[in-house]
C-alpha cells in the first residue's frame, strides 16, 4: 500500500486548539490492522501543549483498494470489515479484512439484480443492522426500473423490500441509509424534478430525509404521525452522519448554486428550491456551511471525533471542518486531497478511527486513473487510529 503524508495547513488559532500537533509528537504510517477490531490506540489529545503555536495537521494517506467500479455505499460489520456497494455493476462487495498485493482483498458478495443502473440510479446506500450480530440483516437503496427502494436482506439472500416508492430520477435519487444513535434507519432521497416541486409537496417521498423501523413503518416521534418524513426541501442528500452529542450533519448536491452542509433538526425545511446557501426567508433552515458548486458538489459525510467531513464530487476533495463539543465550527473549513485521487463519494469513519473514502472516477464526469476506482484511508495525527 502506498502510502503519501501530507500536511494540512490550517487558519492559525484554530486546528492547533483542536487537533494540536506538538513539535515532540511523532507520526508513522498506519498499523497493518486497518480492518478488523478497533486496535488499542492512545486516546484523541485535543490541547495544545503550552507555548505551542503549531497549527498543522499532519495526515497519513494510503489505498486500501483498487479497481472497484463506482463504489457508492460503505457500512462495517462488528468485526471491522467493510461492505461497499457498487452502483453501475449492482455488487456488495467486502473490503478486507484479508490482502493481497493491491492491498485489501475485494471479494464479492452478491449482485443484486433488482437495482437497475442508469444516470445516478443503481444500487447506493447499505447500512448494517445494530442487532446484526443476532440478525445477521443488511439494508440497501436501490432504484428499479419505476422507484427508489429500501430493502432488507442476510448477505446471499434476495433483498425484500421494506420501503417502495421513492420517485427515481436520472440525476437526482438521494440514496443513503444509516441508523442514527436513537436505533431508527435514516433514509435519503432526492427531489428530481426541474422545479423542486416534490422537496415542497408533504405527500411526496421525494427531496426528503426519511425515519422508519426496520419494519419501513414511520418511526414513532416523526414530526406527523404515520408519515416516515423527518425534514424536507432536500435537492439530493447523499451523506449523514452524527456527532457525539446526537447532532445529524447532511450534504446537499446538485442546487443550481451551492452545495451545502447541513444540520439536520426534526421537522425543519431546507428550502430547496425556495432558497440555496444562506437565504432571507426565516421559514427555511440555514446550512452550517455552503460553497461553490465548483468546489463542492458533495456526497459522503462522517464525523471523527470532533471533525466533520464531506466528500465531494466536482470539487474533487474532502471539506473538513473542525468543532468544539457544542457543535460550534471552529474557522473556516479547509480543503484534503484537493484533485489529487479525483472525484470522491462515499466516506465513513472506520471502527479503529481512520475515515475512509471513495473515488468516484469510473462514471460520466470522471478521468479514471488506472487503479480507480479506489478506497482511501486517511489517519489524522493528534488522535483517532496511528501513532501520536
Amino acid at each position: 500500500m502506498s502510502v503519501p503524508r501530507r500536511r494540512v495547513r490550517a487558519v492559525a488559532g484554530t486546528l492547533g486548539a483542536v487537533l494540536a500537533v506538538s513539535t515532540a509528537c511523532t507520526f508513522g504510517p498506519p498499523d497493518p490492522d486497518v480492518a478488523g477490531a478497533p486496535p488499542n490506540l492512545p486516546a484523541p489529545s485535543y490541547s495544545t501543549p503550552p507555548g505551542s503555536d503549531d497549527t498543522e495537521q499532519e495526515v497519513a494517506v494510503s489505498v486500501l483498494a483498487k479497481g472497484l467500479d463506482v463504489p457508492w455505499g460503505m457500512a462495517f460489520l462488528p468485526d471491522g470489515t467493510a461492505l461497499v456497494t457498487e452502483r453501475d455493476t449492482a455488487r456488495i462487495v467486502q473490503v478486507g479484512p484479508e490482502t493481497d498485493p493491491e492491498g485489501l482483498k475485494v471479494t464479492e458478495v452478491q449482485r443484486l439484480s433488482e437495482a437497475v443502473s442508469g444516470g445516478d440510479g443503481g444500487l447506493l446506500g447499505i447500512a448494517v443492522s445494530p442487532a446484526y450480530a443476532k440478525d445477521k440483516t443488511v439494508y440497501v437503496y436501490y432504484t428499479t426500473a419505476t422507484d427508489n427502494r429500501v430493502a432488507k436482506l442476510v448477505l446471499k439472500g434476495r433483498p425484500a423490500p421494506i420501503l417502495t416508492g421513492i420517485p427515481r430520477s436520472a440525476n437526482d435519487n438521494g440514496g443513503q441509509l444509516a441508523f442514527g444513535p436513537d436505533g431508527f434507519l435514516y433514509v435519503t432521497t432526492g427531489d428530481g424534478t426541474p422545479t423542486g416541486t416534490q422537496a415542497q409537496n408533504a405527500k411526496s417521498l421525494g427531496g426528503k430525509i426519511l425515519r422508519i423501523t426496520t419494519a419501513g413503518k414511520p418511526a414513532p416521534g416523526n414530526p406527523v404521525k404515520n408519515s416516515p418524513i423527518w425534514s424536507s426541501g432536500h435537492r439530493n442528500v447523499q451523506g449523514i452522519a452524527w456527532d457525539a452529542g446526537k447532532r445529524m450533519y447532511a450534504s446537499e448536491s446538485d442546487q443550481k448554486t451551492y452545495s451545502e452542509l447541513n444540520v439536520i433538526t426534526k421537522g425543519r425545511n431546507y428550502g430547496w428550491p425556495k432558497v440555496e446557501g444562506a437565504g432571507a426567508d426565516a421559514k427555511y433552515t440555514n446550512p452550517l456551511r455552503s460553497w461553490p458548486n465548483a468546489d463542492a458538489h458533495c456526497s459522503g459525510v462522517a464525523v471523527l471525533e470532533r471533525i466533520i467531513a464531506t466528500a465531494c464530487l466536482r470539487g474533487e476533495r474532502l471539506w473538513i471542518l473542525t468543532t468544539t463539543g457544542n457543535g460550534t465550527v471552529l474557522g473556516q473549513p479547509r480543503p484534503l486531497l484537493a484533485t489529487e485521487y479525483g472525484r470522491l463519494r462515499a466516506l465513513a469513519a472506520a471502527p479503529d478511527g481512520s475515515l475512509w473514502v471513495s473515488t468516484s472516477n469510473q462514471e460520466d464526469g470522471g478521468e479514471p486513473d488506472p487503479e480507480d476506482d479506489r478506497i482511501i484511508r486517511l489517519v489524522f495525527s493528534g488522535g483517532g487510529a496511528g501513532r501520536s
